[in-house]
């Protein structure tokens, strides 16, 4: 698992320390893009310097919030999940209650409303305008203030009615000043408040629950946390709404599906089940007549038994067998009589010995699971071997009977269902952590749509805007080209510098070598190779002091130091050296710094001239 920046940490506790907003709980992958984003839009670069702008610039906070508050929401959003709540489960959550019980419906995370007023309409629908007054209450909650003031206004555009049937808005909503409002009389039965689902107590008594699509923003912990006040708001058999995202495949104990496609589940008792009936003693036949043949019945009984059985007298000898110990385990009718110990089957797959004497002695059945029998090539068989004392009814001990179950199929199929449980566990985590991101992506794309269509509409508003932003938009195209062309002049410019600058090397009589700050040496005129014999591509980049030529390199280390830490402006000694022709001569180099305003010196210029004897 990647770990968190410390510093978006830092960033997360001091949102919630000065402004009380924890998000701490949330994913960090989604957290990331979006506080990356505001600080994009802002021009800061590092979480550190983001949370001194804060400090400094409390408005910022605003923006912060809105950035990282993704308001996506709509009337009807997913119909055919809103459909079945309201054909389905509404209609049999209401059968359910008293006529005249108070409907208590909590829409947690509503943004701008639109998802309360869906509610509102939907359950007017059903119990009519009348007892919906009397019977509702709509309490819609969120941790955003500016959202909720929008919410309360319940003012719409027609675009944003456009997911609502035309029979609802004539019924439900009132044309004001070309937007729509919702009515005022069945408004009053829906409740707008700030409630943060992290840190605040939530509301109790609700029938329904309705939070689609916020879940899938915080990571597993703190959504186990909601999802623990959620089953203790909801009465029980309440009933809780998700989005599409949100799947609860781990919190089956709080909440049981009722449409898994839709999302739509069940709240669960916490209260221990009852205890299944426990055994009772068996009830004693009643009398009856005499059976006659019942030992011959018992005999054919016992020997077509499908598990393998051998009874072993109190004595040690084997006394029964049946047909499946003989298939199976390899012993026959002439072992009865003999000594138990004396069987191959006594200690092998194993040792049962011990196990007799523990039963005979206990009084109690003993059992050895999990035993691998192998007989010959045969693919291996897996046992459970069960040893039962036979006690006679003045309590003593007739023998024991070995019973041999096999195992292996079932040992199979559970190890192949386990398996394929944990595939499927592993799968559907993967599959929902999948869709999470991907919902969350999807709100935030939306949310990004719905910027920049608000941009639009703002835009088109006013033909003014529009040409100002065209104007504006022309203004930095021109800028943008004045500044390519302006660098491509440089540019020529530049290179007209170099190839001047490199036909001036070239002219000198003199050797000239450019070193940088590590004195590797960045040019190498003309007469340098003439000198020593190196071509320019071969000293590029190496170490002056290295340099295999004829001139003692090292001699000339205290001059390049002095010239390079600038403490002279100009260097000059003679040494003796070998030029490239192996003829002995005299050089004079003289060293000069190449200053930098900022950094001092940036290298130094080596000019080498030779006075042949």
């Amino acid at each position: 698992m990647t770990q968190s920046d410390p510093h978006l940490e830092a960033l997360l506790l001091y949102l919630k320390e000065s402004r009380g907003f924890d998000f701490t709980g949330y994913k960090r992958a989604s957290l990331t893009r979006r506080v990356g984003r505001r600080m994009s839009q802002v021009g800061v670069q590092g979480y550190a310097e983001y949370l001194d702008h804060l400090q400094v610039h409390p408005d910022e906070f605003t923006g912060l919030f809105n950035t990282i508050l993704i308001n996506v929401t709509g009337f009807f959003r997913d119909p055919d999940a809103w459909a079945d709540l309201r054909d389905q489960v509404l209609p049999a959550l209401l059968e359910a209650k008293e006529p005249d019980a108070p409907i208590r419906i909590w829409s947690a995370g509503c943004a701008s409303g639109e998802e309360a007023y869906t509610l509102a309409m939907i359950v007017a629908e059903i119990v009519g305008a009348e007892r919906f007054r009397q019977r509702v209450k709509i309490y819609a909650t969120d941790v955003d203030e500016e959202e909720l003031t929008t919410a309360r206004l319940g003012s719409y555009t027609e675009r944003q009615l456009s997911p609502v049937p035309p029979g609802l808005v004539e019924r439900y909503f009132e044309a004001s000043g070309g937007r729509y409002v919702f009515r005022k009389d069945l408004r009053r039965s829906v409740i707008f408040g700030r409630n943060d689902l992290v840190q605040d107590a939530p509301i109790s008594r609700v029938d329904l629950l309705v939070c689609r699509n916020v879940l899938m923003y915080f990571n597993a912990e703190t959504q186990a946390r909601i999802l623990s006040r959620f089953h203790f708001a909801l009465t029980g058999g309440g009933v809780l709404f998700l989005g599409k995202a949100e799947m609860l495949l781990s919190h089956g104990r709080l909440f049981t599906p009722i449409d898994l496609k839709r999302r739509i589940f069940r709240n669960t008792s916490l209260a221990p089940p009852g205890n299944p009936a426990l055994p009772t003693a068996p009830v004693p036949p009643a009398q009856g007549g005499e059976l006659g043949g019942l030992d011959r019945l018992r005999d054919e009984a016992f020997m077509t038994c499908p598990v393998a059985q051998v009874v072993v007298t109190g004595d040690g000898l084997v006394a029964l067998t049946n047909r499946r110990a003989e298939q199976m385990l390899g012993i026959s009718a002439k072992d009865i009589g003999r000594p138990f110990r004396d069987l191959e089957l006594s200690y092998r797959p194993v040792e049962l010995r011990g196990y007799i004497d523990q039963a005979q002695v206990e009084r109690r059945p003993v059992q050895v699971a999990d035993v691998e029998y192998r007989r010959g090539s045969r693919e291996p068989l897996f046992l459970e071997i069960q040893v039962n004392p036979l006690v006679d009814s003045d309590a003593s001990l007739l023998g024991v009977a070995l019973v041999f179950q096999d195992t292996t199929v079932s040992r199979r199929l559970r190890s192949d269902l386990d398996h394929a449980n944990r595939q499927s566990e592993a799968a559907h985590e993967e599959l929902q952590s999948t869709n999470e991101e991907l919902e969350t992506t999807n709100e935030e794309l939306q949310s990004s749509v719905e910027e920049l269509e608000t941009t639009n509409e703002e835009l088109q508003s006013t033909n003014e805007e529009l040409e100002t932003t065209n104007e504006e938009l022309q203004s930095t195209n021109d800028e943008l080209q004045s500044i390519n062309n302006e660098l491509r002049d440089r540019t020529a410019e530049l290179h007209e510098a170099n190839a001047f600058l490199g036909a001036i090397l070239t002219s000198l009589r003199a050797g000239v070598v450019v070193i940088d700050e590590a004195m590797r040496v960045r040019s190498w005129n003309r007469r340098a190779e003439d000198f020593w014999g190196l071509r320019e591509a071969e000293v590029l980049g190496e170490h002056f002091l290295n340099l295999d030529i004829g001139l003692p390199t090292g001699l000339l280390r205290p001059l390049v130091r002095k010239v390079l830490t600038g403490e002279v402006d100009t260097e000059q000694m003679t040494v003796s050296a070998v030029n490239r022709r192996g003829r002995p001569v005299e050089v004079r180099v003289s060293g000069t710094p190449m200053p930098n305003q900022q950094h001092g010196t940036t290298g130094a210029i080596l000019v080498m001239e030779i006075d042949e004897p």
